[in-house]
Parts: structure tokens; sequence; C-alpha cells
């Protein structure tokens, strides 16, 4: 018999609460995308104006990496008080630094303007958004997942993560509208700082949404058995988050790290690096790559929630590999299509690359969230997520820059990414299916499943 924890909630409660992450997650990835596409359009020239061309987005795409630095820490803070505190607390305070972060620099001085303290200021707030977003993933998808109906879990859990694709159509909209309307020396003048300011309008939307949901069940129902554990003086003392994760769950941290290597370094080349390559190597215009990664998120954002059902009705790993291999494989053709010119050709490189991606992100909420038990399922996934994007998608779009200008070719770019969807490829296929899985049920102490969910997995169609 399911716990009450783990019986399914209401249909409204349910979407209330998958909307309150969607929204959260989409304003934080609008502020982090928001810095990628302008380090590939702008932060060379207004930050880093003393450079060649090339090297000035070189460094412009390292103060955009330090925030990914950042990332691992924040799941180190955030995921510690997440599993102590509960993950509502978390989420709000992450959506107020990112928010606020994002905000300043909006108003921040440029080069020409106060030297080099600019660049040292505008790194300083990339590593706070850094931070933020470390503690926001693992909160919101577990929030979800922690809520919702196991048989589905794939797919509700998946729409959190339709916020990565849906904050970047929101930056890149944004963006694009701004270079339409906009001469290029008013856009570089004041019109890049638009966008940034609007994050404060956002994150008050944000909050006040995110306020309104409930702490996740299963969450409360592990703090209630852990205070009656620290009231019972023969239990055993209940170890931090991390030293549990550590000892009952390393294998999982490295699955989880190894699955996000194509994910994440896939994503960064085929939507921030885009944006050099096509307008550096291909001819194409700043306003025609921006359009292209605008329709491709849209379809992005479209698909994730399908990859997620589909994973709820096949498994969590065959989906991931679809993904993972399809990416791999998709690289060559990809910059192909863009080296042709046509704006036709560059939307079909950037959307079915897009999609490819989504088999891998979409089905990843709800697996790194069934990998843990619950009194250390936010630093368990947040960990694994976080610390594989240092060496994944934080150098991704600098390696890419740098490989094209060493050998002036997209091939070693594409072999890249191909290393990173075989290493994701091997990580998958030794990771066990979690589809089943009660969150439930999962027991705190000894990192296995109850005997009640290997029952329960044994007679799952």
């Amino acid at each position: 018999m399911a716990s009450a924890a783990s019986a399914p909630p209401t249909q409204n409660n349910l979407k209330r609460i998958v909307a309150a992450s969607l929204i959260g997650t989409t304003i934080e990835w609008y502020d982090f995308f928001l810095y990628g596409s302008a380090a590939a359009l702008v932060f060379n020239q207004l930050f880093f104006p003393d450079s060649d061309p090339l090297v000035g987005t070189l460094l412009s795409f390292l103060t955009y990496a330090v925030g990914f630095a950042a990332r691992p820490l924040g799941a180190l803070v955030f995921g510690h008080y997440g599993d102590r505190l509960g993950r509502k607390k978390l989420l709000v305070l992450s959506l107020l630094l990112m928010g606020g972060a994002t905000f300043a620099i909006g108003l921040l001085p440029t080069h020409a303007t106060i030297g080099s303290a600019a660049p040292v200021l505008l790194t300083v707030l990339r590593l706070v958004q850094g931070f933020a977003l470390g503690g926001e993933w693992g909160g919101a998808v577990l929030l979800v997942s922690e809520h919702g109906d196991a048989r589905r879990r794939g797919f509700w859990a998946s729409w959190p993560q339709t916020g990565a694709p849906a904050g970047q159509l929101l930056a890149t909209g944004v963006l694009s509208f701004l270079t339409a309307v906009l001469s290029e020396s008013a856009f570089n003048s004041w019109g890049w700082r638009i966008p940034f300011l609007l994050s404060g309008v956002l994150v008050i939307v944000g909050l006040w949404i995110r306020l309104s949901v409930d702490e996740s069940p299963v969450f409360q129902q592990a703090l209630a058995q852990a205070e009656a554990r620290k009231a019972d003086r023969t239990a055993q003392a209940e170890k931090m988050p991390l030293v549990a994760v550590l000892r009952h769950h390393w294998r999982d941290v490295l699955v989880a790290m190894g699955a996000r290597m194509a994910e994440n370094i896939s994503y960064y080349v085929i939507t921030a690096f885009i944006l050099v390559y096509a307008t550096t190597a291909a001819g194409i215009s700043k306003q025609t790559a921006l359009n292209a990664v605008l329709i491709a998120s849209a379809v992005h954002f479209a698909v994730i929630p399908l990859w997620g059902a589909l994973s709820d009705r096949i498994g969590r790993r065959p989906v991931y590999m679809i993904g993972a291999v399809g990416v791999g494989l998709w690289m060559f053709p990809f910059f192909s299509l863009i080296d042709t010119g046509g704006f036709g050709n560059l939307i079909l490189a950037v959307t079915v690359g897009l999609v490819l991606h989504g088999a891998m992100y979409a089905p990843q909420a709800a697996f790194f969230s069934e990998m843990f038990a619950t009194r250390m399922r936010y630093s368990g996934a947040s960990i694994g997520a976080q610390f594989a994007s240092v060496a994944a998608g934080a150098p991704a779009p600098l390696i890419a820059t740098a490989l094209l200008s060493e050998y002036d070719s997209s091939t070693p770019i594409a072999l890249y990414v191909i290393a990173a969807a075989l290493l994701t490829v091997v990580a998958v296929a030794v990771a066990k299916e979690t589809r089943h899985r009660d969150l439930a049920d999962f027991e705190p102490d000894t990192g296995t499943a109850s005997s009640t969910v290997k029952a329960a997995d044994a007679h799952t169609v």
C-alpha cells in the first residue's frame, strides 16, 4: 500500500506545483542564458574592447564559464539546506539571488566608463548567477518529482526542464527583438541593458507564484522520521547529506555526472557557440542566427514533455540513449548545414540538435531524482548535475571557440561533442533503470529501495 506521502496529489494541486517550478526555472534560465547570448554578441566589445574580436569573444566566454564554476558550490550549499530545511525555502532564495545579480548586470558600467573594474564586477555577478542556478535545478525538479504521480513522474518532472528552452526562448526573443528595432550603435550603447533590467519584473512574478506552493510531502514525511530517530537515544545519528551521498550514492553521482556530459556540452555548442560560428565562419547575420535559435527553442520546449512521457513507458535509460547517440551522429550534418549559409538549413541544424538534446534532458529530472534517498536527494541530484557542468557546459563554448580559432574548421568541434556523447553512452549503459521506484519508500539509511518497492517493481508492466 502506498504511503500518504507518495499518494497522487489532486490534479489541480499538481498543476499548480508544476507551474510554479516551470515559471521559476524559466526565469532563472532566462537570466543565465541572457548572459551567454550577450557574451557572444556584445560583451566582447563592451568589457574587452582592446582585444582582437575573436580573442575578446574568448575572454567574454571565460566570464561566462565562471558562472559554471560557482554552480557546484551552489549545489553543495543549497543541497545541504534543502535536505535539512525543505525544497521551497531554498527555491525562493535562489530566485532572489539570480534575479538580483541579473538586474545588477543591467546597471553595470562598461570598460569605457570604469576601465578594468568593469569585467571584474561582471565576473562577480556571474559567480552569483552560477551559485543561484546550482541550487535552483535540484529543488525545482524535486518539488515536482516528490509531489507527482509515480506512474507519470517522467512526464510531470520534465516540465521544470522546459524552463531551459523557455528561458532560452525568452532571452533570445528579447535580444532578437531589440537587435531588429535598434541600430547596432543604440543596442551596444544602452539597448543590451533592457533584457537584464526586465529580470526584476520577472522575479516579482516568480516569487508570487513560488511562495504559493506547499512543501514536498515526501520530504515532510522523511523529516518527521528523522526527528523521531533524533528523539530515540538508541538510534544512530543522522549524517550530513553530503556525507551520506558520498557513502551510499557515490556510484550514482558518477553516473549522473557522466550522463550530463553529452547533454550539457551539446546544448551550449548548439545554442551559445552557434552565435559565434554562424556569424564568423558561415557569414550569417546576428539577427538570422538569433531567429534560428528562437525557432528551435520553441520546438525544444514542445518535445521535452513528449520525451518525458516516453520515459514513463519504456524507461529513463532507453530515452536517454536515443538522445546521446543521436547528438553524436548529428554533429557533422549540423555544421555542414550551417556552412551552407541558408536560413532554412540553419533552422534544421539547430532544431534537430535540440530535439535530440531533449531526449536526454527530459528524463534527466526523474532519473536523477530516483537515484537518491529523500534526505540526501537534493544534495545528490544537485551534486551529480552541477559538478558535471564545470567540466561540460562551462568550457564548451570556450573550447569550441578556441578550436575554431586554432583550426578554422568545424571538424574538431564535432569530434569534441562526439567524445562527450560516447562518455554519456557508457555512463547510462552502466546505470540501473529507476522508473518504477517509489520515492517515499526509498530507504534513507541504506541508499537502496525497500522490499516493498522491489515487489511493486516486479508487478509493474
